[in-house]
């Protein structure tokens, strides 16, 4: 590492780059949260989480992922997806040099709290295009409703 310090990098954005994100593995680190329920920037997949009147709307990026490696489960109003997006390799025997390696592959989970009024009994879930669709259904019994007063 001491070697690289000493040299004037031909590309001193890149270079400064590769090392805060060195630092940031090393330290544990990887950014702040955008906000309370951010969660890790760099986490994988990447997620939306958004309600309608009726459901619970979460979309999880995952391009390059086997449908049938991915694991969706409800446990205490915890939505985990786990899964595993496995890593373009060259054919044996074959040298590979590899200069940068930005695209995240292995094992992977990611956890979302639910709202209480998730109805763990009524979800589905469809991946279509590299982006997983869960969908739960509010609980009848969490929906405002009009009360006739006599």
């Amino acid at each position: 590492m001491y070697e690289s310090l000493l040299r004037f990098p031909t590309d001193l954005a890149g270079q400064l780059d590769r090392l805060q994100r060195e630092l940031e593995h090393a330290l544990g680190v990887s950014g702040v949260p955008s906000s309370i329920r951010a969660g890790n920037v760099n986490a994988f997949p990447a997620i939306n989480v958004g309600a309608t009147a009726d459901t619970i709307e979460v979309y999880a990026m995952a391009p390059g992922v086997d449908p049938a490696s991915l694991e969706v489960s409800i446990d205490k109003g915890l939505l985990s997806i786990a899964g595993l997006r496995k890593g373009e390799l060259p054919a044996e025997g074959e040298k590979l040099t590899v200069y940068a390696r930005e695209r995240f592959r292995g094992p992977f989970k990611r956890v979302v709290s639910l709202p209480e009024d998730a109805d763990p009994e009524q979800v589905t879930a469809a991946y279509r295009d590299g982006v997983l669709h869960i969908s739960v259904r509010k609980r009848e019994s969490a929906k405002p409703r009009r009360i006739s007063v006599s």
